[in-house]
């Protein structure tokens, strides 16, 4: 089951570039902004899609290469249509080709329910697998997994650190695991599937990439992720269960700097690919990934959390590992695991951790809200509107993410495990734990209910803020809008004025000019006549009016942008198109 996880972060500020905030990446502390999600490819995480991984380009004809039947030979010599090619597109073997050794913490779960610390070939519950003689080496670890296990063991569990490729093949080997459960969880695909139940002995079942969220505290030294689980259940004949669930990361940003992630940083990033969400607080979430591959057999079940990187502050094996010995501490999952022996409870207790991140991520936006509130109430600052914009795309995704989160339990609830028909378990057990299972995935089911109504409401009072904030900004531009119209009104009334002056004066000024002309019909001893001022004054007014027009790209007189020599004979086409007219109407009323 591939999951995804919240992480949280501190944000460390570079004083020598004081426009930059990065998130220190906890592994090998170099300082970087958090990579973003990719839009996942849905098409490649259906193992019942006949091309996985292909391109329709390429020649498809089926590859020569000769195949290792060990394990070196992974994927191609348990499943021989995957082509190097389509491992190749993939990524499946590159991306955990940047790691060297890979540590693997081991726990069992006892036929008593007992949580107990495995001692793997007398060196404890960790083994680092890698080159060197301080690790374990290739064909060390093969011979551990090929070892038999205790009789009194009801579930083993893997928890897989920092995954490289010779660790990949060898679980992939041993276990028979598709290769969806990796090519999704390692491209953040949402998948799940059940693969050959068989009566009496198991199943495999193998649910990839459910999205869903959660929450993980992180400072610069230790981190503490909340929960999320995918999984994948192999029963004896195997049943593969894989969950990919999409969760949300909690960081710390840095004083100085507080959600100081750029808007621009969303934009280009896009709001599906899911990204950072910064806070006033100083917090941010973002997605983190966690993925769960689940066996389950009458003697053979065994659980693999599966850690392609634990940088970022991502959910890392040995988190899971101490969080799941927490679960057998537990007073009601003892009981639960003492009343049914199905190895599936321990699938359900990984769940509630994925609750956990949820719940806590909702609180820390519910407390972000209130605060945005509080200051579109105080100010009318525009800018506020991104923000909250950016919070209504997060909320939208995790709707989706939500109902992901859903349909994972309900495939867990309704998908029986085959190695309870067994007979080693009585109908009275098989009853007993079918009855557990259907009220534990209720109460799971009813707690997903709450936290949908709870992001429902986050939403409703996020677009009320919005609103707020809208209506605000419109009542601002009112008040100005109100005041230009009274200045206005004042020009109007000022320039009204000065027109009765000047109406006043007008017949006065028109009459001195005219007896102060320099003609003879006013003074005698002029050259000039009325007659000529006439002719003068009203052929420069039409050659005026002419040049005007023609000049004019935008004018009745001429189509919408016409050539200039068409404009230049407007007075001749003004003058055809009104004796057309003309025509044209007593036509008409002749008819």
């Amino acid at each position: 089951m591939t999951r995804t996880l919240a992480a949280a972060f501190r944000v460390h500020h570079d004083d020598s570039k004081d426009s930059d905030v990065a998130l220190q990446n906890l592994k090998d502390g170099n300082i970087a902004m958090p990579p973003a999600v990719p839009a996942p490819p849905y098409r490649h995480a259906a193992p019942s899609g006949p091309w996985p991984w292909m391109d329709f380009e390429v020649d498809s004809a089926a590859s020569t290469t000769v195949i290792d039947p060990s394990w070196r030979g992974y994927p191609q010599n348990q499943f021989g249509n995957w082509t190097p090619d389509q491992v190749g597109r993939s990524k499946m073997i590159e991306k955990c080709s940047v790691n060297k050794t890979s540590t693997i913490y081991w726990m069992d779960v006892r036929n008593n329910g007992i949580f107990a610390s495995s001692n793997i070939g007398g060196k404890g519950n960790i083994t680092v697998v890698g080159p060197g003689p301080e690790h374990e080496s290739e064909d060390g670890f093969w011979d551990i997994l090929q070892g038999e296990r205790p009789d009194d063991i009801r579930v083993r569990s893997i928890f897989v650190d920092d995954l490289t490729p010779s660790v990949l093949r060898m679980l992939g080997t041993r276990y028979n695991i598709e290769p969806f459960f990796f090519t999704s969880s390692i491209n953040w695909i949402p998948s799940r599937y059940q693969e050959a139940p068989i009566h009496n002995k198991g199943d495999r079942k193998f649910k990839s990439s459910i999205l869903r969220s959660m929450l993980m505290l992180c400072d610069r030294h230790h981190y503490y992720p909340a929960i999320c689980t995918n999984a994948a259940q192999k029963f004896s004949i195997s049943i593969h269960l894989s969950i990919s669930i999409t969760t949300i990361a909690l960081q710390e940003c840095s004083d100085q700097h507080p959600g100081s992630f750029p808007y621009e940083w969303y934009v280009h990033k896009g709001p599906y690919i899911h990204i950072p969400t910064s806070f006033l607080d100083g917090n941010m979430l973002f997605i983190d990934l966690l993925a769960i591959h689940m066996v389950r057999g009458v003697k053979t079940s065994t659980v693999i959390s599966y850690h392609p990187e634990s940088t970022w502050c991502r959910t890392s094996a040995k988190r899971l590992h101490s969080l799941m010995q927490l679960v057998g501490g537990s007073v009601y999952w003892q009981k639960l695991f003492d009343k049914s022996k199905d190895p599936t409870f321990i699938f359900l207790a990984i769940l509630w951790y994925a609750l956990y991140a949820w719940d806590e991520s909702f609180e820390l936006l519910y407390k972000h809200l209130s605060e945005l509130e509080s200051r579109v109430l105080q100010t009318n600052n525009l800018e506020l509107t991104r923000e909250l914009h950016i919070l209504q795309a997060h909320l939208l995704q995790y709707q989706s993410l939500l109902h992901n989160f859903e349909v994972s339990v309900q495939f867990i609830a309704k998908t029986h495990n085959p190695a309870m028909d067994s007979s080693n378990f009585s109908p009275e057990e098989r009853k007993e734990s079918k009855k557990l299972m259907e009220m534990e995935s209720e109460n799971l089911l009813s707690e997903i209910d709450r936290l949908e109504r709870r992001r429902a409401m986050l939403g409703n009072r996020l677009k009320n803020v919005m609103d707020l904030a809208f209506a605000t900004v419109n009542i601002d531009d009112s008040r100005q809008t109100r005041k230009l119209t009274e200045a206005t009104v004042r020009d109007s009334a000022a320039m009204k004025q000065i027109s009765y002056l000047t109406m006043v004066f007008l017949p006065a000024s028109f009459l001195a000019s005219v007896f102060g002309m320099n003609v003879v019909e006013f003074n005698s001893g002029s050259l000039q006549t009325l007659g000529h001022y006439v002719e003068v004054t009203v052929s420069l007014t039409l050659f005026t009016i002419y040049t005007v027009v023609t000049l004019q790209t935008y004018s009745s007189f001429h189509d919408h942008n016409a050539p200039f020599l068409r404009r230049a004979v407007w007075p001749i086409l003004t003058l055809w198109k009104i004796m057309h007219k003309r025509r044209g109407k007593t036509g008409k009323d002749m008819v």
